[in-house]
């Protein structure tokens, strides 16, 4: 099954990943998760991740008046507004939101650091083939499960 990774950015590349999403690349050693952080494996390109939600939709029948609609958010940021989420819910204040569980990924480190990186060399050793050039091509390569 091909998950879709949500990409929000302010100030920073985040990256949103479902959590079944990376559930069934873990399930297919394609990604690691230790301390924090995100390996993806064929290629050695690691992410420091956040609890977090992506916003699906208001469902109380009124207006989505926080703005959070196709918003992914860290837990603790909604939860410091007063947001109390429950699996698949969320309510903050009066609204009730579905909402998609997963984690908000930031890139350790540039591009060109990873691909510069022993630990990127390792992981590629032995495998020919066009490199990505840039995370949102590893990513999308990933999506594809052509790594």
């Amino acid at each position: 099954m091909v998950y879709p990774v949500w990409k929000v950015s302010r100030f920073e590349n985040r990256i949103f990943f479902p959590q079944a999403a990376l559930d069934d690349w873990i399930v297919d050693a394609l990604v690691d998760l230790r301390d924090g952080v995100l390996t993806i494996l064929p290629e050695g390109r690691r992410f420091k991740l956040a609890d977090a939600v992506r916003v699906l939709r208001e469902v109380t029948g009124g207006s989505d008046s926080h703005d959070l609609v196709g918003r992914a958010k860290s837990r603790d940021e909604l939860e410091q507004a007063g947001a109390e989420i429950m699996e698949t819910s969320m309510l903050l204040g009066e609204t009730a939101y579905d909402v998609e569980p997963g984690w908000l990924a930031v890139p350790a480190g540039s591009f060109e650091e990873h691909l510069a990186s022993a630990e990127r060399k390792q992981a590629r050793q032995g495998r020919n083939g066009p490199e990505p050039r840039s995370d949102e091509e590893l990513l999308e390569r990933l999506m594809g499960r052509n790594l």
